[in-house]
């Protein structure tokens, strides 16, 4: 298990946000946590400098495409992009830096899947170079994935059938919890324990994390096959529960076991 490190980016600006409050008129409803003063260069230039391989940067609705080109340019072959993806521009991204690409929206439609998309980015871009974010919320006992800013409710369930089928067509899952995201409360536990028994992919949880405590409590639930990314509660990004060189340290701990 290793920390990954994340650049969400929100009017072309470093943001931390609470994902349930995203919505197409963010004006009146967003939660912001944090807004960096420095640009997104700078955390990819930390990241790469610290060698946190396989963080994402996510862009949160239109008007980041600058900044997150910024980013990949800071660290080639070092970040993964999501937010917007489609078979028509993944390419692209590809080409500017991004390690691979994660999507979501795109593959659904009415909340159902649309494989001919699925088999559109495989041929576009590669299995191997193809995320997934799966992010969901709870509904009826069952965790719902999400899509278009994490507004819309999918009928597709997070679960071993949903993680076997989406696993033919990409390399890696990411899975945002989105009702603890944001909130630095405490990690979705039913869901960290769902994922190390279902996933047969690498996987990067978030959502939660309020201290270090919480990645070790990750580590133990996910039977050590999981990886987790921080936000809020980080102090780059204007949090108190977590020093980044505490997570950086947790990293090389890892890799020396």
């Amino acid at each position: 298990m290793k920390f990954r490190p994340c650049i969400d980016l929100h009017e072309g600006k470093v943001k931390q946000i609470v994902g349930s409050t995203l919505s197409d008129s963010d004006q009146g409803s967003l939660a912001t946590n944090f807004v960096a003063e420095q640009p997104p260069s700078y955390y990819a230039e930390l990241y790469r400098r610290d060698n946190l391989n396989g963080g994402h940067v996510i862009m949160l609705g239109p008007g980041n495409e600058a900044a997150a080109a910024e980013a990949l340019a800071a660290w080639p072959g070092g970040l993964q992009l999501g937010g917007g993806i489609t078979a028509d521009n993944a390419g692209r991204w590809l080409d500017l830096g991004a390690e691979a690409v994660i999507v979501t929206s795109y593959v659904f439609r009415d909340g159902q899947v649309l494989e001919e998309r699925l088999r559109r980015l495989v041929k576009a871009v590669g299995r191997e170079r193809l995320v997934l974010d799966l992010s969901c919320r709870r509904r009826d006992g069952r965790f719902l994935v999400v899509t278009d800013r994490w507004q819309k409710f999918t009928s597709m369930a997070v679960d071993a059938t949903s993680l076997e089928y989406f696993s033919r067509f990409c390399c890696e899952f990411l899975v945002h919890a989105v009702d603890v995201e944001g909130k630095c409360a405490g990690v979705a536990e039913d869901l960290l324990t769902l994922l190390a028994a279902a996933t047969p992919l690498p996987t990067t949880y978030a959502g939660g994390v309020a201290s270090l405590d919480d990645l070790y409590r990750i580590k133990e639930l996910g039977r050590d096959r999981l990886d987790a990314t921080i936000g809020s509660a980080l102090d780059i990004f204007g949090g108190t529960g977590v020093q980044y060189r505490d997570a950086v340290a947790f990293n090389r701990e890892g890799q020396r076991q």
